[in-house]
């Protein structure tokens, strides 16, 4: 006969930036038992990225765009119920893209096996894309040392606080900018910053540039803005340089083109790398390994914006595409998730 379960699915296609009336709940039936290749699975946390916004409108690394009715992106923490793949069992926990869906069918393919005692709601931050996109960023391009000076924006989200806390524990100094006094406390008390600049508050440039010379400038810039913070940044960075773009959030909605400051980086001899997190996935378990001890001693941390309830998931995407969110963006879809 099969099951009835509660999904969110788009309204209608989405030409702007997601909002919560974008979305509606719909009911999808399941079959009773998952098809041969396929793991029955219940989603217990949803992980909303920045990149949910340009992705929904077909406008992220070619990726196909979500249809009405149809599955939505983003990675989730879910439990298996019934598998119809050997090596897999009831209870066994995965991460895979479900849809945003109480239950779903998924490829066995598409699931990555996951060590609970980690923590589960470090997989879709700190162990999940967020933390390799920091890893790959600091250790593999910026290639932080002892002694380095890190300047990164959007200083409360996970992956810049991922970034700074990798660098810190580097034997780095991290300066970060946040929007607000909460995503600076942030910073500081939650991930360990050493300073953090509110770019709301007037006289913030003097602020930063301040800091670049009590530091002999910034040796390595961690971008995850966009063309308005990045040239502040350029003319603070030592000569020789590293500047990571990692992020262009205040770009993804409006569809304008960052515009780079090219004179000021060859005045400054830097290095410019673009990142892109997906040429890193396949050396996940690279980053991993690091991360256990920085977790097992406290040096590597993660704060969460919990949501509550599937329903819950699109005003928490509109969040995180405005830029309200402060930390890590889930949605605990299961009630008894931990």
């Amino acid at each position: 006969m099969g099951r009835s379960v509660a999904e969110i699915t788009l309204a209608h296609p989405v030409e702007a930036a997601p909002t919560a009336a974008d979305f509606t709940l719909i009911q999808r039936d399941l079959p009773d038992t998952p098809p041969q290749g396929m793991l029955h699975v219940r989603l217990l946390w949803l992980g909303l990225d920045p990149y949910l916004g340009p992705r929904i409108r077909g406008r992220h690394m070619g990726e196909p765009r979500p249809v009405p009715g149809g599955p939505l992106p983003g990675e989730g923490v879910c439990q298996v119920l019934a598998s119809a793949v050997e090596g897999f069992k009831p209870g066994d926990h995965v991460v895979t893209e479900a849809g945003w869906a109480e239950e779903a069918m998924v490829s066995a393919e598409t699931v990555r096996r996951i060590d609970p005692s980690l923590g589960l709601t470090a997989h879709l931050g700190l162990l999940g894309m967020p933390g390799v996109t920091a890893w790959a960023g600091i250790t593999q391009l910026a290639k932080v040392q002892a002694g380095d000076v890190l300047c990164i924006n959007a200083a409360a989200g996970v992956v810049a606080g991922t970034a700074g806390q990798i660098a810190k524990a580097a034997g780095a100094r991290v300066i970060g900018i946040a929007g607000g006094p909460d995503k600076c406390r942030l910073a500081l008390e939650q991930y360990g910053f050493d300073a953090c600049v509110d770019y709301r508050q007037e006289g913030w440039q003097q602020q930063l540039a301040d800091l670049s010379k009590e530091a002999g400038g910034f040796s390595i810039h961690f971008e995850n803005v966009g063309a308005s913070m990045l040239q502040v940044a350029l003319p603070l960075l030592r000569p020789y340089a590293r500047v990571v773009l990692c992020g262009l959030a205040e770009h993804y909605g409006a569809g304008t083109p960052a515009m780079i400051n090219a004179g000021m980086i060859m005045f400054k001899r830097a290095t410019v790398h673009g990142l892109i997190v997906y040429d890193f996935i396949p050396r996940r378990a690279e980053w991993v390994e690091m991360a256990r001890p920085l977790i097992a001693s406290g040096a590597l941390r993660e704060a969460n914006d919990v949501a509550v309830g599937l329903q819950a998931a699109p005003a928490q995407l509109e969040k995180v595409v405005r830029g309200q969110s402060n930390g890590r963006a889930l949605v605990r879809v299961a009630g008894d998730a931990v």
